[in-house]
């Protein structure tokens, strides 16, 4: 919450460095909680789909989910970064069905969102990052990133099921000093 007691927007981890040194914390920690990480990342998923995730439906390279939120149904290949911490993961712990994430408290029961929250603020804070970091950061995270390696604002738009690019790029933390270096710049007509 900010001073107003309103809840904090949270900020996408913009910082390539950070990303890598959240990822180190969260393995040398929970094995879980570093897939957990890797995965919203990389996929864009919403905190709500990720948690529901099961072995079954990751163990291919290709997600098919209905999504929560939205009720559509989403379908994408995992990355090889996906797919190599996927297997470790599997290997290491001897899962190799039901829940991804597990909780502690009940058997095939996943994390839940709370948790998964106070994970990613522990090893937001340990690593240093100052913005607002909480479980929608990893969907921010995906979305900034993608339009920084050059991904169409359009095909983020679909990947995170926005109504229009105008929400895409405000949710994904575009600021006018971006604009100003990849667009404005850029033209030299």
């Amino acid at each position: 919450m900010n001073a107003k007691g309103n809840i904090a927007e949270v900020k996408p981890i913009k910082d390539v460095k950070k990303i890598e040194d959240m990822k180190e914390f969260l393995l040398s920690r929970n094995e879980r909680d570093y897939l957990m990480f890797v995965l919203g990342i990389n996929s864009g998923l919403r905190i709500s789909d990720l948690l529901k995730l099961t072995v079954e439906d990751v163990k291919e390279g290709i997600v098919q989910i209905r999504e929560k939120k939205t009720g559509k149904v989403k379908q994408f290949a995992l990355s090889d970064t996906c797919v190599k911490a996927i297997k470790k993961y599997l290997k290491n712990t001897g899962i190799n069905t039901g829940t991804l994430f597990p909780s502690a408290k009940g058997e095939n029961k996943p994390i839940s969102e709370k948790s998964a929250w106070r994970i990613l603020k522990t090893a937001a804070e340990w690593c240093g990052i100052e913005e607002n970091v909480g479980t929608h950061s990893m969907r921010k995270t995906f979305g900034y990133h993608a339009f920084k390696q050059g991904v169409e604002p359009y095909y983020i738009m679909k990947c995170l099921n926005h109504s229009s690019l105008v929400v895409t790029k405000r949710y994904i933390g575009i600021e006018q000093d971006e604009l100003d270096e990849m667009v404005y710049s850029q033209m030299n007509l």
